[in-house]
């Protein structure tokens, strides 16, 4: 799913990969984060020949990442409820397949790895989810899911030290403010390590990563409030001379806008599943 975009509340997708601001926030979370995820896919273990399921795969670079790395004999699907950004590589040995992974059937497996970045966060029925990624693992498979948790570091400029830098704190709380009233766990990161080892996972491990300043900030943060910015000013959570004097205070380069904890964790099936 593109990246931060998915619920299954009524009221509709938040960050819809329809809008052409979408394109956009996908290269600034790959510019922050695909550093990061490549590092953790050498931790967690990834070999030529392996399947890999990316879930909710949004940009095309991780998946193109993976294919590099599984080689011709291996196996990469793409999925996401929305695939108008995944295709646009048309990278060699990635297939791609429209796919909610909170409702559907999980795909044909089983894989070696399973990875899903900035999706269960926003998926209603994460429980779910997290099930049909374990049916989808071959025993001793590897699966890695990285999801940010806003509630851990809620401030988009943690240095508050100016008039500009309120106004850019005020603004990110009626944006988590919108993702709580779509279903949005905003404290979802922290408990992946638990969540995961509740699922029969082993080996569980995880950490966390976040950008304190980063011209790829500037851009994600940006491109984030165009594409909510009318249900902003629509639910009374800011005026659109607020959203221009913010924008103009971004794109000047003075605020140093930090993103939220990005917590990884990962873990393994077991070789031979227990009793029960």
């Amino acid at each position: 799913m593109g990246q931060d975009s998915r619920t299954s509340q009524g009221q509709g997708y938040l960050l819809d990969n329809r809008q052409i601001e979408a394109g956009t926030r996908f290269e600034a979370l790959s510019a922050l984060f695909d550093a990061s995820t490549f590092r953790h896919f050498e931790t967690v273990g990834i070999d030529k020949g392996w399947r890999c399921w990316e879930v909710g795969a949004g940009g095309p670079t991780v998946p193109a990442w993976l294919a590099e790395r599984v080689g011709p004999g291996g196996r990469v699907l793409a999925t996401d409820i929305d695939v108008s950004w995944t295709g646009t590589a048309g990278t060699a040995g990635v297939e791609v397949l429209r796919h909610d992974v909170a409702l559907d059937a999980p795909p044909d497996g089983p894989f070696d790895l399973i990875h899903a970045r900035l999706v269960l966060v926003h998926v209603a029925d994460r429980d779910a989810a997290l099930r049909s990624m374990i049916r989808a693992l071959r025993p001793g498979g590897r699966l890695l899911i990285e999801d940010a948790d806003p509630a851990l570091q809620p401030l988009i400029c943690p240095d508050e030290c100016g008039p500009e830098q309120e106004l850019a704190n005020r603004l990110r709380r009626g944006f988590r403010r919108l993702l709580e009233q779509r279903g949005a766990d905003l404290s979802y990161g922290r408990k992946l390590p638990r969540l995961l080892r509740a699922v029969g996972l082993v080996d569980v491990e995880a950490d966390a990563y976040f950008p304190v300043t980063s011209p790829a900030c500037a851009v994600l943060e940006a491109a984030t409030v165009l594409q909510v910015r009318d249900k902003l000013i629509a639910e009374g959570l800011a005026t659109d001379e607020e959203i221009e004097r913010h924008l103009a205070a971004v794109a000047s380069g003075r605020l140093d806008l930090a993103t939220s904890p990005m917590i990884s964790a990962w873990g393994r099936r077991p070789d031979e599943e227990g009793p029960g």
